[in-house]
């Protein structure tokens, strides 16, 4: 979206030797042949001052984000997630460049009022939502200490084409594309689902919004849907039955699980104008579409964090 509104873009993706830059390569070739691809690592503070070097606007969109592997891996997640802003938050201080954090809705652990607002206490229910917590307290601190101009966006579970299949809608749709049975861990939890192209959408207008500096936004649509109901969506778009098995595995430890998660997104539109417009049986509709077309990317057979 970046490149089709006419903006010079750059991304940083972490170097691996197979010099694969993830799904990027899904791109349209003629929109990625625009964009600068840099390898490099987030948390390596001489990459990523290359990488902001001559640019006015940095999304910071990298993280570890799935929480079953911070439970395994606490450490290498506040190594990427804090100390990796910490790089970012110092390029765009040293260079005056104005900053659009991503954050994420993890960071308010369940619901002790609904809607969430912005001022909703923030609890860490896993090394994942912790270190989200610490990345989104640097970045403030960073603009109240330094005036670095930033804004920390939080998405309230984003989901769409490319995603993988650690999320929980291309889970439960790549499984009911190969049969009737969909294994999934606990049913309950609620989550409030925006689609992708929304929450790019709302990182645009914050990065436009000079209200929006110094604030932290929400992006969400509101609406909250069980897990198990959330299945029983897919089999509307899908049109077929499908069966629910739990798998022991998939389920977080009790303490851990965010049992509901809705936002209020009044500010960020109050602010930006931003509101999401994709409603969740066309966005599951969209993704499966996209499943479809790329079924290598999605194994069924096992459990993916």
């Amino acid at each position: 979206m970046l490149q089709e509104e006419g903006a010079e873009v750059r991304a940083l993706v972490r170097y691996n030797s197979r010099s694969n830059r993830g799904l990027l390569e899904l791109v349209p070739r003629e929109v990625l042949a625009e964009v600068e691809v840099v390898p490099g690592d987030i948390r390596d503070v001489e990459a990523v001052a290359q990488a902001v070097e001559g640019c006015e606007l940095v999304f910071h969109l990298a993280a570890l984000i799935a929480i079953p592997y911070s439970y395994r891996n606490p450490r290498e997640y506040f190594e990427t997630n804090v100390l990796g802003t910490l790089n970012v938050a110092q390029a765009c201080r040293a260079r005056d460049v104005r900053l659009i954090h991503a954050s994420s809705s993890e960071v308010y652990g369940s619901a002790q009022t609904v809607p969430i607002s912005e001022a909703h206490p923030m609890v860490g229910q896993s090394p994942y939502s912790a270190s989200k917590i610490g990345a989104d307290q640097l970045v403030e601190s960073f603009h109240r200490s330094y005036g670095l101009p930033s804004t920390t966006l939080r998405p309230f579970n984003t989901y769409g084409p490319r995603q993988s299949a650690r999320a929980i809608i291309p889970t439960i749709i790549a499984q009911a594309l190969a049969g009737d049975v969909v294994r999934l861990g606990s049913l309950a939890p609620t989550r409030d689902f925006t689609y992708v192209g929304d929450t790019v959408a709302g990182l645009l207008a914050a990065a436009v919004a000079d209200e929006a500096i110094g604030r932290t936004l929400q992006l969400g649509t509101g609406e909250e849907i069980s897990i198990g109901n959330l299945v029983r969506e897919v089999e509307r778009v899908l049109g077929r039955e499908l069966r629910v098995e739990r798998e022991d595995e998939r389920v977080r430890p009790p303490e851990s699980e965010v049992m509901q998660l809705v936002s209020d997104h009044s500010l960020m539109t109050a602010l930006t104008g931003w509101r999401p417009h994709v409603a969740l049986p066309a966005g599951i509709a969209a993704t499966a579409a996209w499943i479809e077309e790329h079924p290598d990317l999605y194994r069924v057979d096992r459990y993916v964090i």
